[in-house]
């Protein structure tokens, strides 16, 4: 049987919010990573331990066998990643989200890849009124936004290859917050601690009644080697509901300022505003995950933003307006950038 440091580990994604987070746990406990990104936002966020890395940049559209063969694991977070992305191109949203991950996981298992963890979407899990129940994976799903549905089409493509040599496992996670080497300010929790540091408000729309299943990225990063070192047969071809909690907006707004006013002393204000926007609203279980795994979330809004905080200040991360931070405002200048360069239309 191999040790951790004979077993290799690709990541897709592996240049992004959680990927970045990713690659360093798994660096700790001692696995070869082949690294895998088209690194859109540079490779910054893996900098420190590019040197430790097989990095490979290349477009999941287009990966090849290479990439894949003689890996163990593969630990899929490649993907546009949320409403505003897929709205602002709904054809590469289903390119790379579910066609694009269609033929990757059929590469695998040809490359007798053993397991493959998908990062799938709770948001599968909105629809009208659902914040009025708590949804588990047995629920009924019929997302209608272009991003989730890609998600779950990609989700069943990826089950249907289950079989005794090989091991899909697919996560539904919440909205993810806390730092990463690739910051983003686009995330509930992390707007929130943006705009108190920016402006010392929080805004807070629809009256903030809005339920959301939250996540902290370095949970994230854990369950999946959770099931990367699980030898639990059972959880091949499962699918898992991932998050710390459900909270509502407003509750999250609150627990933010109250984590400013006892921690920094700063004064902040919360601004509720009565809007009619269409926005999700869900809640989901966990207790599947922990019944399988033995294993939950650990990392509280409190804790995770008293973090953020401190590595937004130590790295300066508070050019606050710069679109890096914004997948969609990134995304958009890429594409301008691409059509003055070639003339030729949209690079996604």
């Amino acid at each position: 049987m191999k040790t951790k440091s004979q077993r290799t580990i690709l990541v897709t994604g592996a240049g992004g919010y959680i990927g970045s987070v990713l690659v360093e746990q798994l660096l700790k406990r001692g696995y070869q990573i082949r690294a895998f990104d088209t690194f859109f936002w540079g490779k910054g966020s893996i900098e420190s331990t590019s040197k430790k890395l097989k990095v490979i940049r290349g477009d999941i559209r287009n990966i090849k066998a290479s990439a894949v063969k003689g890996a163990d694991y593969v630990i899929h977070a490649a993907g546009l990643s949320n409403d505003p992305m897929a709205d602002f191109n709904p054809k590469a949203n289903f390119e790379i989200n579910t066609e694009a991950t269609k033929r990757f996981v059929k590469l695998c298992k040809q490359n007798s890849v053993k397991k493959f963890i998908f990062a799938s979407s709770a948001s599968i899990y909105d629809r009208k009124n659902g914040g009025e129940i708590v949804q588990d994976e047995s629920s009924k799903v019929i997302p209608v936004a272009a991003y989730s549905l890609s998600k779950l089409k990609a989700e069943k493509e990826i089950i249907k290859l289950k079989d005794k040599n090989f091991c899909p496992v697919i996560f539904r996670q919440g909205t993810v917050y806390g730092y990463s080497k690739r910051l983003r300010y686009d995330l509930v929790v992390n707007t929130m601690v943006k705009d108190a540091l920016q402006n010392g408000i929080i805004h807070v729309f629809s009256k903030g009644a809005q339920y959301r299943p939250l996540v902290d990225v370095k949970d994230v990063a854990k369950v999946y080697i959770v099931a990367i070192e699980s030898d639990n047969p059972k959880i091949c071809g499962e699918i898992f509901n991932l998050r710390y909690k459900n909270y509502t907006v407003l509750e999250l707004s609150r627990i933010i300022r109250k984590t400013f006013e006892n921690k920094y002393k700063i004064k902040i204000k919360v601004k509720i505003e009565n809007t009619h926007k269409v926005v999700r609203n869900y809640k989901i279980t966990g207790h599947k995950l922990q019944a399988f795994f033995k294993w939950k979330p650990q990392i509280p809004v409190e804790e995770s933003v008293q973090n953020l905080v401190q590595q937004i200040r130590k790295n300066k991360n508070t050019d606050f307006s710069h679109p890096k931070y914004y997948n969609i405002e990134w995304m958009k200048l890429l594409t301008e950038v691409e059509d003055l360069a070639k003339g030729s239309g949209k690079i996604f």
